[in-house]
């Protein structure tokens, strides 16, 4: 259940929705001058992030909508947030930003995935290496690839406030997704988790889950973690499947089994991992057993007919 919060030591203005798995966290700043909000969720919560912002801003507009990088649960809402506030101006990472002019759906995550993003607009880049003003302090923007090469996250120095988007969980960290594509990043992930060390924050919002402080704690699980996964890629990809399943779940929460069986045929990413990870098993059995695993452990229900999330 989504609910804002403003306290935890964060500096002044800014309110943090914590919205769960489906949708990314938004932080909400409000400057003397200007507002602002990083990540905008999900597609299909798009109304209830508009009524998150708006409880908050009444009748003030929100002048900045900032995404930390371009994966549908942290830039779903973009559009919806552009046609409630037009005047907004909207921030983006660099890597993608010829993709998000032309609207190239392939080259963007959102097809391979099987997710959906209403097209969006964008007005200017988030360039690392250079620092930002949200409500009226200097954020420093740093590169932070692993989970998506062109990610970012933001450090206000101060209050040492880091806003880490997906490089950081309390108790892990995002899918490498480029390492499922042959394209190596468990090490851009360790660097990140360096920088993250060398910034020191003392408190640090997640792109899902809650505020922490704990960051050392947070540290060491989640390098315990991308050792382990350098070890195990095949349970990493496995790993992967698995997510990309159950986000689909969150999404439809119900699902007839046709129309379950056409999206994981549908799905790019599904076919790409199975082939330089499980080269030897047939689609519909590797699904097929994940699946029975998400069952076994209460996420999910399915019948003859229809499919749950639970």
């Amino acid at each position: 259940m989504s609910h804002s919060s403003a306290s935890a030591g964060l500096p002044a203005g800014v309110v943090v929705f914590e919205r769960g798995w489906l949708s990314s966290n938004n932080v909400l700043f409000l400057g003397c001058d200007e507002t602002a909000l990083i990540d905008t969720g999900y597609a299909t919560h798009a109304d209830q992030t508009l009524e998150l912002v708006e409880a908050v801003l009444g009748d003030r507009p929100l002048d900045r909508i900032l995404n930390t990088h371009l994966h549908s649960d942290h830039c779903g809402g973009n559009a919806a947030l552009q046609a409630r506030y037009p005047s907004a101006r909207t921030e983006i990472p660099p890597g993608e930003a010829a993709f998000v002019e032309s609207w190239d759906q392939q080259a963007l995550s959102f097809l391979a995935t099987g997710q959906t993003c209403p097209r969006f607009r964008f007005t200017s880049l988030l360039l690392p290496g250079t620092e930002c003003l949200l409500g009226d302090r200097p954020w420093q923007v740093h590169a932070a690839p692993g989970h998506d090469p062109h990610a970012i996250i933001l450090f206000e120095e101060e209050s040492r406030t880091l806003i880490s988007a997906d490089a950081l969980w309390e108790n892990g960290f995002g899918i490498a997704f480029p390492e499922l594509a042959g394209e190596p990043s468990f090490e851009d992930a360790g660097a990140t988790l360096d920088l993250i060390e060398e910034l020191a924050p003392q408190r640090v919002i997640p792109g899902h889950g809650a505020l922490f402080g704990d960051v050392a704690k947070a540290l060491s699980v989640a390098r315990r973690r991308l050792d382990g996964l350098r070890r195990d890629p095949v349970k990493h990809a496995r790993h992967a499947i698995k997510v990309l399943m159950k986000f689909k779940l969150l999404e439809v929460q119900v699902i007839s089994m046709e129309d379950w069986n056409a999206w994981l045929r549908s799905t790019p990413y599904l076919g790409v991992i199975r082939s330089r990870f499980f080269s030897d098993v047939e689609l519909d059995r590797l699904t097929g057993d994940i699946l029975a695993e998400l069952v076994a452990a209460g996420a999910a229900e399915a019948s003859q007919t229809d499919l749950r999330n639970r």
